[in-house]
């Protein structure tokens, strides 16, 4: 038989040889070693424990009153949507056993259960904390975006 497969590039003879070069190495002669720095390691992305407002997702600072509001958004931090117990399926939304349901998800409330919830993220950026001042709207007019679009393309 000539070949094992009538395409080209298919033979028996071929993997013969491959065979005979692997082994023609002498098995006593140690193997050639890496540069002098190794390999390198992998970056592994840290994770951090933040707090999140529910309603805008701002990152909370550090040491925040989990019973006031949010910088940005100024929603209620102390409500059942910042809740570590917070389940849209258990009974009442909720996994602790409360006597009566609470209507607004989002508003304060005085539970006794209440945890803040605090998530475990990929450290990937510095991140920039919600600041108790309101982010800066921008004062131009809508017709900023018409005139820097005329302007890229004037004469």
């Amino acid at each position: 038989m000539d070949r094992k497969y009538k395409q080209r590039g298919y033979s028996d003879r071929d993997s013969q040889e491959k065979k005979r070069e692997r082994s023609e190495r002498p098995s006593g002669e140690p193997r050639p070693k890496q540069d002098s720095m190794g390999p390198r390691t992998p970056r592994m992305v840290g994770t951090v424990m933040r707090a999140r407002c529910s309603s805008c997702g701002a990152v909370l600072m550090p040491g925040f009153d989990p019973n006031g509001d949010c910088p940005r958004c100024h929603t209620a931090l102390h409500c059942c949507k910042q809740c570590v117990h917070f389940d849209t399926g258990k009974q009442f939304e909720c996994t602790q056993p409360i006597p009566e349901r609470i209507a607004k998800k989002d508003a304060k409330n005085d539970c006794t259960f209440f945890e803040f919830r605090m998530t475990v993220e990929k450290d990937t950026s510095p991140v920039t904390y919600a600041s108790a001042t309101p982010a800066p709207t921008n004062p131009g007019r809508p017709n900023d975006a018409r005139k820097a679009f005329e302007d890229l393309f004037k004469k």
